[in-house]
């Protein structure tokens, strides 16, 4: 035992050398499990820290997990017994090479560990007990070769002499051969006498060069023969030939000849193959026992087997039977046989699709088990391929990225590597590597529209759900999860949160309460998704929310203005007046829009039913026929005002008309009194005068208002254009009329066409201000059989949050329609001449009555145009409010000052 620690010593303390830049460790083989091989955390230049957070391992080229990393302490230990015979067979070095894989990132290192023999065999004889028959008649100084033992051990613990048994007759030789081994023979020293001693036991002792000698034995049995005194002879010593490695079976080989000179039995000469033949040998060739010809019978390999030295034996048939021997040295010349193999030395590691250029993948090997050219291998990538492959050393590569990475494109890349030798013809191998993309957030959510156009009834239930949007990512995982939430925005100086709220999962808006059209016609949501990267990415979409008008408000009466506000409105008339005599006029107005606010008039109660007519559209009270003295003097109407609604919406308005006789004389006596001045009326003059002058002076200063914002308007609007077409085609009454919206986003405009198949079309179209409070038309030529009606009812559903009204005034053969394009307030009519001209009191009350269906002339015009609702209106309003108070001043101190 102390010698084989003596031993194992000396070994472990040769420690590691460093060769052409490779780190190599010698130790001694059958090392226990756990010795240590020498401290490679120190030799690599590593601290204890990384082995485990680079996680370390060691990679072996042979398969078999020799040795391990204790990560505690950074040494490179035995794992499993090391038996150098098993591994190197009988090289004269055996080296292990060892690879050292590092991680994060992604290192290679390269270690040998070189297996010193140790004389742990001994040598042995692969025949234990040797039968000789030699003749009688053998001459002194024959020799006779013996078996050669083998020994497992190589270098000094290898077989190195042999030792034989005292006899008298026979001594022990060494005959050394061409691959520098001694071949043991007996020499026979003294002539044999069968008479005397028939059978000699010799035994022939082999011993190695180790510490201690270990020593094989051999029996050798020699049975005496009579004569058969020649051996065969042949030709040559030593044949060698050359087989290339994929030579068909039963090919031959080479002929082996020997003679005898002997005659008969003792000169028939038989061959064979050495008794030591491995089975390798035999199960590969054969030899044909008389002709001496030896043929292939099985595969040649040359990666098994790159030589076989063969021992073949002539022996004759006489008694004793005599034999000699040759050797056969056939070598096999290599075929590039073997594709190239590619090996992975790491598993692929996930790329993020931002990685860098260089980036290491992988890290992979190639061998080819063929030699010379035939072993040498280039590998290559794909063209086009976003990785390539970075040589290192001894046919080691590195796989890294090349070129931009896109995980939305390509989430995973399947890289064929293509593996050739050298040879001819070369061969190939193909190895697909796997390599996953990670996920960078790279990509903002996409709506799948930019813009969203949604109608509304008005006076909806609260919490309702409005609308649903929807946004995608592209990226993946947490990058694709997307939530949606409402970018803060006012809505009539309200934020606009306070009207909508939206669900951040699945986009989906709901209204905080009903809404009502008349106050809010029209009002846009940004909506912003935003992924739940890092940094988190968002884009926003426009959600237009138009309200939809729903028949809601009644007519309100607005003239007389007794009635509006709820009392009996007193008219007088003279019981002179004739037939269709003007007695008042009922206006109404509804806060609806479109066909909600049409209205009409009817007479639903009346004293005399023939005496009073009311017009169906503007609402003027006539008389139907003349006043008889038989008709009562105090007539009551109950006039009913509807509209065109669904459900229809009304009111009602009662008017007194008091008949009086001789309602015109007291103005005659008033005009004939004016001139008889009196300080009562003289300071009833001047209360009348100064009322007179404010009033005039304030109308004046509207209307001058009213000029300048109409010159501002045409100065500022950027654009106000017409087109016009003229063709003599126009009279043509079968002409057609075509419109068309054009939109983007909210409705900007409509374009109406008119034109036979056959004719060239007329259209006017119209060029809107960006400001819509801000007046702009545009004139188009219609056909005079065109059924407005219809027209009228296709925008008004084509454009749910456009507000219509329509009005038809004969004014010197001219027709006017004012049609609203914009969600903003309802409109005041007029014609075009009468746009900023000063109205009065009629003017107002025709503008403000929804105007019948009629037909226009064939020079009639159509305008369409809108106004601000909120200046327009309340100007009007202040006027007739004015001219009404002046006229009630006006009559009360007439009627006054007279005494009425």
């Amino acid at each position: 035992p102390l010698i084989w620690l003596a031993l194992w010593w000396h070994h472990f303390f040769l420690l590691w050398s460093t060769i052409d830049g490779q780190t190599r460790y010698s130790i001694p083989e059958e090392l226990k499990q756990g010795s240590v091989v020498g401290n490679l955390a120190k030799d690599l230049g590593l601290a204890l820290s990384e082995i485990f957070d680079r996680r370390l391992r060691v990679a072996s080229q042979t398969g078999e997990q020799y040795f391990s990393v204790d990560a505690g302490k950074g040494e490179l230990v035995v794992n499993d017994r090391i038996d150098r015979e098993a591994l190197c067979g009988q090289s004269a070095s055996c080296v292990l090479p060892l690879q050292i894989v590092l991680e994060k990132p992604l290192n290679l290192h390269r270690i040998e560990v070189e297996i010193k023999d140790m004389n742990d065999n001994s040598p042995s004889f692969q025949t234990k007990e040797l039968s000789l028959k030699i003749a009688e008649s053998a001459a002194v100084g024959t020799r006779f070769v013996l078996e050669s033992a083998e020994d497992a051990d190589v270098g000094s613990n290898s077989v190195k002499s042999y030792t034989l048994t005292k006899n008298e007759c026979f001594t022990l030789k060494m005959k050394e051969v061409e691959d520098g081994k001694a071949v043991p023979e007996l020499v026979l020293e003294k002539p044999l006498d069968r008479e005397k001693k028939a059978v000699h036991q010799l035994l022939l002792t082999a011993l190695d060069g180790g510490n201690p000698v270990l020593s094989g034995t051999s029996q050798i049995t020699i049975t005496v023969l009579d004569n058969n005194d020649n051996f065969p002879v042949f030709e040559k010593n030593n044949y060698k030939v050359s087989l290339q490695e994929n030579t068909a079976k039963n090919t031959f080989v080479v002929k082996i000849a020997a003679t005898d000179a002997d005659e008969g039995p003792n000169g028939e000469v038989e061959f064979s193959f050495g008794s030591r033949t491995p089975d390798s040998v035999l199960s590969v060739f054969e030899i044909n026992p008389l002709t001496g010809e030896i043929h292939l019978k099985g595969d040649l390999d040359y990666e098994k087997a790159s030589s076989y030295k063969i021992e073949i034996t002539a022996r004759d048939k006489g008694f004793p039977e005599m034999e000699s021997h040759c050797r056969l040295q056939i070598d096999i010349v290599d075929v590039n046989d073997n594709t190239p193999e590619i090996v992975l030395t790491s598993e692929p590691q996930p790329v993020r699709e931002d990685a860098a250029s260089g980036t290491v993948v992988a890290l992979l090997n190639a061998r080819d088990a063929d030699s010379g050219n035939n072993s040498k291998v280039t590998l290559r990538v794909p063209k086009g391929s976003p990785f390539t492959l970075k040589p290192s050393f001894s046919n080691n590569y590195a796989l890294v990225t090349s070129g931009p990475l896109d995980r939305e494109s390509f989430p995973e890349y399947n890289i064929e590597i293509t593996a050739t030798d050298s040879g001819t013809p070369p061969l190939s191998s193909k190895k697909v590597i796997p390599v996953t993309i990670t996920d960078v957030n790279d990509n903002a959510p996409v709506f799948t529209q930019k813009t969203y156009n949604v109608y509304l009834k008005e006076n909806g239930v609260p919490g309702s759900i409005l609308y649903s949007v929807s946004a995608s990512d592209l990226d993946f995982g947490e990058n694709a999860k997307v939530s949606y939430s409402i970018l803060d925005s006012k809505v009539q100086d309200v934020s606009v949160s306070s009207y909508v709220y939206i669900n951040s999962d699945n986009g989906s808006i709901y209204s905080m309460h009903s809404f009502d059209y008349e106050k809010l016609k029209v009002f846009q949501i940004q909506v912003q998704a935003k992924d739940q990267g890092s940094p988190s990415l968002s884009s926003n979409a426009t959600v237009h929310v138009f309200i939809l008008d729903q028949n809601d408000n009644a007519p309100a009466v607005i003239y007389p203005s007794s009635a509006a506000m709820g009392s009996l409105s007193h008219q007088r008339m003279p019981r002179s007046a004739k037939a269709g005599h003007l007695v008042t006029k009922v206006t109404a107005v509804d806060a609806d829009s479109g066909h909600n606010a049409w209205i009409s008039y009817r007479v639903a109660e009346a004293t005399d039913a023939s005496l009073f007519t009311v017009n169906l559209y503007t609402g003027e009270v006539r008389t139907k026929r003349a006043v008889s003295e038989q008709d009562d003097s105090s007539q009551r109407l109950l006039i009913e005002i509807k509209d065109d609604g669904e459900p229809i919406q009304s009111s009602t308005v009662t008017v007194s008309i008091i008949l009086e006789d001789g309602l015109h004389e007291p103005i005659l006596d008033l005009r004939h009194k004016v001139a008889e001045p009196s300080k009562k009326t003289g300071r009833i003059t001047l209360y009348l005068i100064l009322s007179l002058a404010s009033v005039s002076v304030l109308s004046l200063l509207t209307f001058l208002i009213l000029a300048v914002k109409c010159i501002r308007n045409s100065s500022s609007s950027s654009t106000c254009c017409m087109r016009r077409t003229d063709s003599d085609d126009y009279k043509n009454p079968n002409r057609n009329l075509q419109i068309q919206l054009n939109t983007d986003g909210p409705i900007k405009y409509v374009e109406v066409l008119g034109g036979d198949m056959l004719s060239q079309s007329q259209s006017f179209r119209s060029c809107m201000s960006p400001m819509s409070e801000y007046s702009d038309f545009t004139l188009i030529k219609p056909s005079s059989t065109t059924d407005f009606k219809e027209v009228i009812s296709v925008l008004d559903a084509s454009l749910p949050d456009s507000t219509w009204t329509f009005e038809s005034q004969q004014v010197r053969r001219k027709q006017s329609f004012f049609l609203p394009l914009h969600s903003s307030p309802p409109l005041l009519l007029g014609s075009i001449d009468e746009l900023c001209a000063p109205m009065n009191r009629a003017n107002i009350q025709r503008d403000l009555v929804p105007p019948p269906y009629t037909h226009s002339t064939r020079n009639s015009y159509i305008a369409m145009s809108w106004v601000r609702r909120s200046d327009a209106l309340n100007i009007f309003k202040s006027i007739l409010f004015f001219c009404e108070e002046i006229l009630d001043i006006y009559l009360g101190l007439k009627f006054y000052s007279h005494g009425w």
